[in-house]
């Protein structure tokens, strides 16, 4: 994995490309916090914002700052029928599928000048649409795998239990349930994972609200997506991405005054990428010296013999061991040097569990 990557989706006009363009439009101000790149139209490379990076590097010297990245694919308004090939639905969807997780954009704003596509603002029956094309996507998908299955079954009966873990998710799908509430057995679980599904993807829901509800961006309509995202334990992130939109023009310091004046601490972005780790059970370790600070993604529960093959496999298959200082000590030593006279810094084997912050030196043959 290189970074993170998450899948926008939601219905025309709840905001969708306002936000992602308050994103990309970071390309344009060099000044900006989050530089941005894009690959094509669709896609969107923003950097995290860890100030810990900046901190290290001064400690370090470092020549370069490398912080940890999240790819934002903006998939085109879906629309009823889009599993179909209603709009441009096919090619999206297929965009998706190489994602992480998926962030779906639901409106939280009345606003006569904006039309709503169902003719009035109702979040719940919104995130009803989009749930139904991703299930029928998904449908057609464990049908079409499940025939071919089919015609091998005679030849090779290893083949069974999967055939039979697609029959049970099939059922599921029709009953317009996402894979991800489906009770599975570790051995269906594994089935299951080395198809693509969009429904067993983690979801965040993003509501967009308008700047009347600022600074606490609470009102009915995100109450009712809160207890809608409760029964499948997901999270919503409240965003105004009119307010997005606003910052991204702005510099740096700029937009952190206009946060203040408005009683918020940080950009919805930077809670939407936090959201997003979370999400994913995601933690960064950093390796900090002359040539670079670095922010490296990692899952939850690495190891630090596996966490050392991001770097390079190399590194992982010589693997002796890894010195660790956590962040905090390398501040309050100023440095790895200082951290080591203190004593603070951690000889560590091959199945230490790295935690979010070790700023890890690997040693290797």
């Amino acid at each position: 994995m290189a970074g993170l990557s998450c899948g926008i989706v939601g219905l025309p006009n709840v905001g969708k490309s306002t936000l992602f363009n308050a994103l990309t439009r970071k390309m344009t101000a060099a000044a900006a916090n989050y530089p941005f790149c894009t690959i094509d139209p669709n896609v969107g490379i923003v950097e995290v914002d860890d100030p810990r990076l900046i901190q290290l590097s001064h400690l370090s010297q470092s020549k370069k700052i490398v912080p940890a990245t999240v790819t934002f694919v903006d998939i085109a308004g879906l629309v009823k029928g889009a599993s179909e090939g209603e709009g441009l639905g096919n090619q999206f969807l297929t965009n998706i599928r190489e994602t992480d997780a998926i962030i779906q954009v639901v409106r939280c704003f009345e606003d006569s000048d904006v039309i709503h596509v169902a003719g009035k603002v109702d979040p719940l029956s919104d995130i009803e649409v989009i749930n139904l094309e991703l299930v029928l996507s998904d449908l057609q998908m464990a049908d079409n795998i499940a025939k071919k299955i089919e015609k091998q079954l005679k030849a090779k009966k290893e083949f069974i239990p999967l055939f039979e873990t697609l029959q049970k998710a099939i059922t599921h799908l029709n009953k317009n349930l996402p894979l991800r509430s489906f009770e599975a057995t570790p051995e269906e679980r594994e089935h299951l994972a080395s198809y693509p599904f969009l429904t067993s993807k983690k979801i965040l829901y993003v509501t967009n609200v308008s700047e009347a509800s600022l600074p606490t961006m609470e009102n009915d309509l995100v109450q009712a997506v809160r207890a809608f995202a409760n029964q499948e334990q997901s999270i919503v992130i409240p965003i105004c991405a009119k307010l997005e939109e606003e910052l991204s023009q702005l510099t740096a310091q700029e937009a952190s005054e206009y946060l203040k004046s408005l009683g918020l601490e940080e950009t919805g972005l930077t809670r939407l990428i936090r959201a997003a780790f979370s999400t994913l059970d995601l933690i960064t370790y950093i390796t900090s010296g002359e040539i670079e600070t670095r922010a490296w993604p990692i899952l939850k529960g690495t190891s630090a013999q596996v966490a050392a093959g991001k770097i390079h496999s190399d590194i992982q298959k010589g693997f002796i061991r890894a010195e660790v200082v956590s962040y905090s000590d390398m501040i309050t030593y100023k440095g790895r040097v200082g951290a080591r006279e203190a004593g603070k810094a951690r000889s560590e084997g091959k199945d230490y569990i790295v935690q979010d912050g070790d700023v890890i030196l690997f040693y290797h043959h």
